[in-house]
């Protein structure tokens, strides 16, 4: 019995912290493309250089979406995307365009597939054409066809009306 004692004084089991278990991926793709029909087109798509879907999302390595649902086609691209519940998280190196010509670039970025909006709370700078403004957020509501920014600086080019 002393020779038990001495063991457990001398060799005290450890305190191991219970860890939760890690979350699982369901699958993961390299260079793939996923499609998202109806019956008469492409809603969405989405390509990447790597994505890991889990339960709840897909998390992707060089995200490029194109959202075909709305008024307005939408493509956006950055070096990583998480798409979650219609919600498409962009961050790094993030470029945004609509096919009538808006486009924007910042580091961040979220759109939201379900009420068509696209925003960044960072820096970004916009174009349209020629024209371009910088700030410190946007938000482009898509449905609405309105652009909200704060702390803007913009170029417009106005042309002249040639007289007759």
């Amino acid at each position: 019995m002393v020779g038990l004692s001495m063991i457990y004084f001398l060799f005290k089991p450890m305190n191991l912290k219970q860890t939760q278990d890690k979350e699982i991926a369901q699958f993961s793709l390299e260079k793939f493309t996923l499609n998202e029909l109806d019956k008469s087109s492409m809603v969405t798509k989405m390509n990447g250089d790597e994505g890991i879907r889990y339960n709840d999302r897909y998390v992707v390595k060089n995200i490029d979406y194109t959202d075909n649902s709305k008024e307005f086609l939408s493509n956006m691209k950055a070096k990583n995307g998480l798409y979650k519940e219609d919600i498409v998280y962009l961050s790094g190196d993030v470029n945004f365009k609509r096919e009538d010509g808006v486009r924007f670039f910042s580091q961040k970025a979220t759109y939201n597939k379900r009420i068509d909006v696209a925003s960044s709370n960072v820096k970004y700078v916009a174009y349209l054409g020629q024209n371009y403004v910088t700030g410190d957020s946007v938000t482009l509501d898509n449905k609405n066809n309105k652009i909200k920014s704060k702390n803007i600086y913009a170029v417009y080019n106005l042309e002249e009306k040639k007289k007759k």
